[in-house]
Protein backbone atom coordinates (compact mmCIF):
# COMPACT_ATOMS: atom_id res chain seq x y z
CA UNK A 1 0.00 0.00 0.00
CA UNK A 2 2.82 2.42 0.78
CA UNK A 3 4.05 2.20 -2.80
CA UNK A 4 0.61 3.32 -3.98
CA UNK A 5 0.91 6.54 -2.01
CA UNK A 6 2.34 9.51 -3.87
CA UNK A 7 5.06 11.42 -2.05
CA UNK A 8 4.39 14.90 -0.70
CA UNK A 9 6.81 17.82 -0.53
CA UNK A 10 7.85 19.20 2.85
CA UNK A 11 6.75 22.70 1.78
CA UNK A 12 3.14 21.61 1.13
CA UNK A 13 2.44 20.89 4.79
CA UNK A 14 4.58 23.47 6.62
CA UNK A 15 2.60 25.84 8.80
CA UNK A 16 3.02 28.86 11.04
CA UNK A 17 0.61 29.30 13.92
CA UNK A 18 0.47 32.55 15.89
CA UNK A 19 -1.40 32.82 19.17
CA UNK A 20 -1.62 35.72 21.60
CA UNK A 21 -0.90 34.66 25.18
CA UNK A 22 -3.87 35.59 27.38
CA UNK A 23 -4.48 35.59 31.15
CA UNK A 24 -5.82 32.03 30.84
CA UNK A 25 -2.36 30.93 29.63
CA UNK A 26 -0.35 32.66 32.38
CA UNK A 27 0.32 32.44 36.09
CA UNK A 28 -0.25 35.34 38.51
CA UNK A 29 3.28 36.66 37.81
CA UNK A 30 2.50 37.13 34.11
CA UNK A 31 4.52 34.20 32.77
CA UNK A 32 2.94 31.65 30.44
CA UNK A 33 2.57 28.10 31.78
CA UNK A 34 4.76 25.50 30.07
CA UNK A 35 1.66 23.37 29.60
CA UNK A 36 -0.02 26.12 27.55
CA UNK A 37 3.02 26.22 25.27
CA UNK A 38 3.07 22.42 25.01
CA UNK A 39 -0.61 22.39 24.02
CA UNK A 40 0.07 24.96 21.29
CA UNK A 41 3.03 22.87 20.07
CA UNK A 42 0.75 19.81 19.87
CA UNK A 43 -1.82 21.81 17.87
CA UNK A 44 0.82 23.08 15.43
CA UNK A 45 2.18 19.53 14.98
CA UNK A 46 -1.37 18.26 14.40
CA UNK A 47 -2.03 20.89 11.72
CA UNK A 48 1.19 20.16 9.83
CA UNK A 49 0.94 16.38 10.25
CA UNK A 50 -2.66 16.34 9.06
CA UNK A 51 -1.76 18.44 6.03
CA UNK A 52 0.87 15.85 5.11
CA UNK A 53 -1.09 12.67 5.91
CA UNK A 54 -4.49 14.03 4.76
CA UNK A 55 -6.15 11.92 7.42
CA UNK A 56 -6.68 11.77 11.15
CA UNK A 57 -3.49 11.67 13.19
CA UNK A 58 -2.72 11.37 16.89
CA UNK A 59 0.29 12.29 18.99
CA UNK A 60 2.26 9.19 19.98
CA UNK A 61 5.22 10.93 21.65
CA UNK A 62 6.75 14.30 22.36
CA UNK A 63 10.50 14.60 22.78
CA UNK A 64 12.10 16.38 25.69
CA UNK A 65 11.15 20.06 25.66
CA UNK A 66 13.04 22.81 27.44
CA UNK A 67 12.41 26.53 27.45
CA UNK A 68 15.37 28.83 26.70
CA UNK A 69 13.42 32.02 27.47
CA UNK A 70 10.16 32.87 29.23
CA UNK A 71 6.95 33.73 27.42
CA UNK A 72 4.98 36.59 28.95
CA UNK A 73 1.35 37.54 29.06
CA UNK A 74 0.54 39.46 25.88
CA UNK A 75 3.38 37.95 23.85
CA UNK A 76 2.67 36.41 20.47
CA UNK A 77 3.59 32.73 20.52
CA UNK A 78 4.88 31.78 17.07
CA UNK A 79 5.06 28.10 16.15
CA UNK A 80 6.70 27.06 12.88
CA UNK A 81 6.04 23.41 12.09
CA UNK A 82 7.47 21.10 9.45
CA UNK A 83 7.40 17.36 8.75
CA UNK A 84 10.99 16.16 9.24
CA UNK A 85 10.68 12.41 8.70
CA UNK A 86 8.05 9.90 7.56
CA UNK A 87 8.09 6.20 8.36
CA UNK A 88 5.38 3.68 7.44
CA UNK A 89 2.60 4.89 9.76
CA UNK A 90 4.30 7.61 11.80
CA UNK A 91 6.08 10.88 11.19
CA UNK A 92 8.14 13.37 13.12
CA UNK A 93 6.93 16.96 13.09
CA UNK A 94 9.42 19.55 14.28
CA UNK A 95 8.13 22.76 15.84
CA UNK A 96 10.25 25.89 16.34
CA UNK A 97 8.84 27.96 19.22
CA UNK A 98 9.32 31.72 19.29
CA UNK A 99 7.80 34.59 21.24
CA UNK A 100 7.38 38.14 19.99
CA UNK A 101 6.61 41.30 21.90
CA UNK A 102 3.84 42.73 19.69
CA UNK A 103 4.68 46.34 20.66
CA UNK A 104 8.46 46.33 20.18
CA UNK A 105 8.70 43.49 17.65
CA UNK A 106 11.46 41.86 19.71
CA UNK A 107 11.58 38.14 18.89
CA UNK A 108 13.00 35.42 21.16
CA UNK A 109 13.69 31.76 20.52
CA UNK A 110 11.84 29.75 23.17
CA UNK A 111 12.84 26.28 22.05
CA UNK A 112 12.16 23.38 19.72
CA UNK A 113 9.95 20.34 20.06
CA UNK A 114 9.61 17.12 18.10
CA UNK A 115 6.29 15.29 18.01
CA UNK A 116 5.81 11.76 16.73
CA UNK A 117 2.42 11.57 15.05
CA UNK A 118 0.64 8.39 13.89
CA UNK A 119 -1.87 8.28 11.03
CA UNK A 120 -5.13 6.42 11.65
CA UNK A 121 -7.56 4.81 9.24
CA UNK A 122 -11.36 4.96 9.53
CA UNK A 123 -11.28 2.20 12.18
CA UNK A 124 -8.71 4.01 14.31
CA UNK A 125 -5.87 1.68 13.33
CA UNK A 126 -2.41 2.89 12.22
CA UNK A 127 -2.21 3.29 8.45
CA UNK A 128 0.37 4.17 5.83
CA UNK A 129 1.51 7.75 5.26
CA UNK A 130 2.67 9.26 1.97
CA UNK A 131 6.47 9.40 1.70
CA UNK A 132 8.24 12.71 2.25
CA UNK A 133 9.87 14.53 -0.67
CA UNK A 134 12.89 16.49 0.56
CA UNK A 135 13.37 19.69 -1.43
CA UNK A 136 16.16 21.71 0.19
CA UNK A 137 19.41 21.25 2.07
CA UNK A 138 17.56 22.29 5.23
CA UNK A 139 14.93 19.58 4.60
CA UNK A 140 17.68 16.98 4.18
CA UNK A 141 19.43 18.10 7.38
CA UNK A 142 16.17 18.00 9.40
CA UNK A 143 15.45 14.54 7.95
CA UNK A 144 18.90 13.24 8.87
CA UNK A 145 18.59 14.64 12.41
CA UNK A 146 15.08 13.17 12.71
CA UNK A 147 16.34 9.69 11.73
CA UNK A 148 18.93 9.89 14.51
CA UNK A 149 16.27 10.98 17.05
CA UNK A 150 14.01 8.12 15.87
CA UNK A 151 16.77 5.56 16.41
CA UNK A 152 17.26 6.90 19.94
CA UNK A 153 13.52 6.80 20.68
CA UNK A 154 13.29 3.21 19.47
CA UNK A 155 16.17 2.19 21.76
CA UNK A 156 14.30 3.66 24.75
CA UNK A 157 10.99 2.01 23.87
CA UNK A 158 9.85 -0.59 26.42
CA UNK A 159 10.05 -4.19 25.26
CA UNK A 160 6.83 -6.25 25.38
Amino acid sequence: MKNALKGRKVSLSQSTMIKVMSPLDANHYGYVHGGAIMRAVDEAAFITGTRHARRNIVTAAMDNMSFANPVRLGDLLILKASVNFVGRTSMEVGVRIEAEDPVTGDNRLIGRAYATMVALDELGKPTFIAPLILETKADKKRNSDAKRRRENRLKLRPKN
